[in-house]
């Protein structure tokens, strides 16, 4: 089952082409955490580098003294059918086929000095390297930055722990095999490899130990304990390898006769020769790959639902952020009408109470309205001083005989007049609350998001009609106060007590209809009048508002613009012009949806056979 690592390589580059490895919590990072790959660890000098070469048959790491690996190498093994050239390519090149692997090696070197400059820094931003040759198996490895124990000159203080994080965070998935490099000439007690990876998996099931420079021990000794699993268990066998010497790197001794080598000295070694079958480079990349197929194979069902997950996460952000748009002016009309219905909706689901802000408009009748009414200053306008100005003014050169009628109504009618600033006051703060709910309708249909020209157009029209109502219905509550001044409520007055005369005759002197308490009476009088109106205003202009603007927002808000949008010549494919962000957001969607589907399909022919 070799597709297997195949299909588990072709969904990481997905993942890492679209930007996922790396992002947030989400789908898309926990389906990169799924997948299971070998990540190598080793102190520096441990021989890490020449166990990769051997592995692939080919000499393209950069070498040198100190950290020369400064960033992560996601290295993807894809074995190719006999005959076939060797090439590699990398993700950041991905038009540009490598056969010079020399070249290879100095493309890792100007990429990570991109990054990192030409200094001694790390950074945890992977290159990512896929190799295809008949001579080797398919696998995944992750070539880390060696471990170490101080910084040299020219590195910052923290970066020895900050490889250890970055190791750390290789190593510490679940998913991820753990390939502990270690030098045979050192004590393995001291190791660094298998230090860090105790630490992660103390069980040692997912560490493979590697023994390096067996042949550079000093004489007389050997590493059996340590290969036989004596000196340090590991639940998986331990594996020796015989890198090329110094000399032979700098003769260019090719791999495959290093492997020959290799093979030759295990099976005469008098120490490692009963275990010269599962010793070796060749062995070791054989026995990771077989390993690695079996945790894949483990995983599928967690990765084909993670798949799953992440296609309905996309599939419902394109429906959010909708199809491309039609080319047919017909189909373009249709469109607009569709996202003004939309934003019609939810503008009414805001008036009626299925979203909250409808509310407030009772609230300007109830508290605002109600409140502005208490405070008119009528105990002012109503001073017994006042009164016998008005009342006296009204009289002109020759007194009232029995009831100051024209001083009643002047009374009235200036204190009528108070009741128009609230009416005007209700229609503004009405038509507020109405403005807001527009620009929150506006922002909450999601379909219009995708579409600015359309939104600033809708809300141009919709507050254009919201000025027409506002004017309406000040023309209409201002009319309610006139009406009130135009006939008074003539039952009123008849119903009033009438003076009498301390006699007991109804005609009272000149000298008593001036008095103080005369023109107290008809202070009283006109103020309980005036209370009587304002109770009825306080009921009425609350209705010729809510008619004139509320009623008139819910059925014709946007009548204009459509009458408008139908007239001939309307650049409809102006107001459907899209943010570019969101159609670049759309079709890096679609590209992941499609890879995805892709990713989909391979897992589940894996899973048919299994």
């Amino acid at each position: 089952m070799e597709s297997l690592i195949v299909l588990v390589n072709r969904i990481q580059r997905a993942c890492t082409v679209l930007g996922d490895y790396g992002g947030d919590n989400n789908a898309f990072s926990s389906l990169w955490e799924a997948l299971p790959s070998v990540a190598v660890v080793g102190g520096q000098s441990s021989g890490k580098s020449s166990v990769l070469e051997s592995i692939v048959g080919r000499d393209f790491l950069p070498r040198g003294s100190g950290i020369v690996t400064r960033r992560p190498l996601v290295l993807q093994l894809h074995k190719a059918d006999e005959g076939q050239p060797e090439y590699a390519e990398f993700l950041h090149l991905p038009k540009r086929r490598f056969t010079d692997f020399d070249a290879v090696r100095r493309e890792i070197e100007e990429e990570t000095n991109r990054i990192t400059g030409r200094t001694k820094q790390i950074s945890p931003i992977p290159i990512h390297l896929s190799i295809y040759s008949p001579n080797v198996v398919n696998l995944t490895l992750i070539d880390l930055p060696g471990l170490t124990k101080v910084a040299i000159e020219g590195q910052p203080d923290g970066i020895v722990q900050d490889i250890e994080n970055m190791v750390r965070s290789y190593i510490e998935k679940p998913n991820s095999v753990i390939l502990a490099i270690s030098p045979a000439n050192q004590d393995i007690a001291t190791s660094d490899a298998i230090k860090i990876s105790r630490e992660v998996d103390p069980t040692g099931e997912r560490t493979f130990g590697v023994l390096t420079k067996l042949d550079l021990m000093d004489k007389g000794t050997n590493a059996l304990d340590v290969l036989e699993g004596r000196s340090y268990w590991l639940q998986h066998p331990w594996v020796g390898v015989v890198n090329r010497s110094q000399a032979d790197i700098n003769r260019n001794v090719d791999m495959i006769a290093a492997r020959r080598r290799e093979r030759e000295y295990f099976s005469s070694s008098p120490d490692y020769g009963h275990l010269a079958s599962k010793m070796g480079s060749e062995y070791l990349a054989k026995l990771l790959s077989r390993h690695l197929e079996s945790v894949i194979r483990a995983q599928i069902p967690s990765i084909a639902s993670l798949i799953n997950k992440s296609i309905d996460e996309l599939e419902s952000e394109m429906d959010h952020l909708g199809r491309p748009i039609a080319i047919d002016a017909g189909a373009q009309l249709y469109t607009i009408l569709e996202l003004c219905r939309a934003f019609d909706r939810i503008f009414k689901e805001h008036l009626d109470g299925g979203r909250p802000g409808g509310d407030r408009i009772y609230g300007v009748f109830d508290n605002q309205l109600a409140a502005a009414l208490k405070k008119l200053p009528f105990d002012r306008y109503l001073s017994l001083q006042n009164v016998k100005k008005v009342v006296s003014e009204a009289d002109g050169y020759q007194p009232h005989l029995i009831a100051p009628e024209q001083g009643y109504r002047r009374l009235i009618e200036g204190a009528l007049q108070y009741f128009r600033g609230p009416a005007e006051a209700s229609v503004d703060a009405v038509h507020y609350v109405l403005k807001e709910l527009v620009r929150k309708s506006i922002g909450e249909t999601q379909e219009l998001k995708r579409f600015p020209p359309l939104q600033a157009e809708l809300a141009a029209a919709a507050n254009e009609a919201l000025e027409r109502f506002r004017d309406e219905s000040k023309k209409t509550t201002l009319r309610l106060v006139d009406m009130e001044a135009s006939y008074l409520t003539v039952d009123f007055f008849r119903k009033l007590p009438q003076e009498v005369e301390k006699g007991g005759n109804p005609a009272a002197s000149t000298t008593d209809r001036y008095s103080e308490g005369h023109f107290r009476r008809i202070g009283s009088n006109v103020s309980a009048y005036i209370n009587m109106v304002s109770e009825t205003l306080k009921n009425s202009i609350p209705k010729a508002v809510v008619h004139c603007q509320v009623r008139e927002a819910k059925r014709s808000l946007l009548d204009h613009f459509y009458t408008q949008l139908g007239k001939e010549g309307k650049p409809l494919l102006q107001l459907l012009d899209e943010d570019p962000a969101l159609m670049e957001r759309r079709q890096q969607c679609a590209k992941r949806l499609e890879l995805y589907k892709a990713a989909r399909d391979e897992v589940d022919s894996v899973l048919w056979v299994r």
